[in-house]
């Protein structure tokens, strides 16, 4: 486990799917994600299936916030695309628990794995893609510490448009951690 003061970061189970797909079929939820489709069960176990066949550094980790009821997972994320002879990957995160949306916890959870990123694994650069339309996490990416790189014009379709993909990156070099979390 990656332990923060408001989030720790766990390997998925198999018993987390049912949420998954839950929150994968929230039309508010997918906004945000590159996921276009609902997702049925068996699709979400096929994943998982999938899943575990790439790299343990690959793996998604859940997101967890500790209530008075113990901990509950509110969304997962991962690293992907990890290049080790240039040293970096990309990160997705989301939080599907609407409850806990605009809290803090996603940044919480991205300087955790920020953190991991460069100190554990030994990574150089992380980079993210972020829908324009999604300006809150944008801003929620800044505080964590990416700075904006780059556009892709037009490089996503949502809602009969096309919107522009923003590419967020973070160095090593930069990153300021600060005991954030």
């Amino acid at each position: 486990m990656i332990l923060g003061k408001r989030t720790r970061l766990r390997g998925i189970e198999r018993e987390d799917l049912p949420r998954f797909v839950e929150w994968l079929n929230d039309p508010e939820v997918l906004r945000g994600l590159m996921v276009v489709v609902p997702l049925s069960m068996a699709q979400e176990q096929n994943w998982f299936d999938a899943m575990r066949s790439r790299p343990v550094e690959e793996h998604p980790l859940g997101i967890e916030i500790d209530t008075p009821e113990g901990w509950l997972l509110i969304g997962n994320i991962g690293m992907m695309n990890i290049d080790w002879r240039s040293r970096q990957a990309e990160v997705g995160i989301f939080i599907g628990d609407k409850r806990y949306w605009n809290q803090g916890y996603g940044r919480d959870a991205m300087v955790l794995m920020l953190r991991h990123a460069f100190f554990s694994l030994g990574l150089n650069r992380v980079y993210l893609r972020v829908y324009e339309t999604n300006p809150r996490a944008a801003h929620s990416y800044q505080k964590a510490g990416f700075v904006l790189e780059g556009r892709q014009r037009q490089g996503h379709f949502q809602d009969g448009k096309f919107i522009d993909v923003l590419l967020m990156s973070v160095l090593r070099s930069e990153w300021q951690d600060n005991d954030q979390v």
